[in-house]
């Protein structure tokens, strides 16, 4: 998976554009892109578009943030549909995510899913607080899959007036970033770059999007259809570190002692795990 393409809930139109992108996932969304008086329509329109889905796209759907009495009415209306996953806006640390798992085994026994199989994907930093949970994963429900990090809701939350200059992010914002980057290592899941809010730059999007790889993050979300192929792109490692990979696992394939020789260098297993980890990003 390398990027996440949102698409309003409401929209059939911008579903069908969606649709013929790269985009590995589509997340339709049921919060921020729709008006307070079209909630319930667009339930019923993304329910709709679960069912039209194009079988090489993942189809995940986010919902309301818990505290606004809508999440389990947005369940209710999707999860028959079967979507690959929900997407938790506002989400503070495990005990929304056990709150979120224990509603989707509800709502997966009702509609002959498969217990278990519907993933969760968190936006970990939308809130101060939120910021302050992205290490309190212990005893978290295993179908936490990924965990996405954004700035635009935690400018408003800390009371910022803006979160970046001059096309780079502020402290506040790269501490979010980065905590969000090591919450998601170390739980084991996917570390989800936010999107990039101009969408004419494609040359900064790029940058951006190779510096997340390079950090450690494995996928990108995009807001809009132009974006999906500049992020596929940049995910995809070079054939640099593809040729470099490939002679760190031949250097370790006769070595069973754990440590290997390469260009006069000696070689470990965190290496042996960057190279494995670079040679299985060239799949989605």
């Amino acid at each position: 998976m390398r990027s996440f393409l949102f698409v309003p809930g409401d929209s059939t139109r911008k579903y069908e554009s969606a649709k013929k992108t790269a985009a590995d996932a589509l997340i339709l969304d049921l919060e921020d892109s729709i008006a307070p008086d079209q909630k319930v329509v667009a339930r019923s329109i993304t329910r709709q578009m679960l069912d039209a889905r194009n079988p090489e796209q993942k189809l995940y759907i986010r919902v309301n943030a818990l505290d606004t009495d809508l999440t389990l009415g947005d369940l209710a209306a999707v999860m028959s549909g079967k979507p690959d996953g929900i997407v938790l806006p506002k989400c503070a640390g495990a005990a929304d995510v056990n709150r979120l798992a224990l509603y989707l085994d509800a709502f997966e026994a009702a509609s002959d899913i498969a217990q278990g199989t519907t993933r969760i994907v968190t936006v970990a930093t939308e809130t101060a607080r939120a910021v302050l949970k992205i290490l309190d994963f212990e005893n978290m429900s295993p179908r936490l899959w990924g965990m996405m990090w954004g700035a635009e809701d935690l400018a408003a939350s800390l009371g910022a007036t803006r979160n970046r200059s001059d096309g780079r992010y502020h402290s506040p914002f790269i501490l979010a970033r980065d905590l969000c980057l090591i919450g998601a290592a170390a739980a084991g899941v996917v570390a989800i770059d936010t999107i990039a809010t101009d969408i004419n730059d494609l040359d900064a999007l790029k940058a951006e999007a190779i510096a997340a790889r390079q950090d450690g993050f494995l996928a990108k979300a995009v807001i809009h259809p132009k974006h999906v192929d500049v992020v596929n792109a940049a995910f995809m490692p070079t054939d640099e570190e593809i040729a470099w990979s490939e002679r760190v696992i031949a250097a370790f394939a006769n070595n069973p002692s754990g440590v290997a020789k390469m260009d006069g260098k000696m070689l470990d297993k965190p290496h042996l795990r960057a190279a494995e980890k670079i040679l299985a990003s060239r799949r989605k």
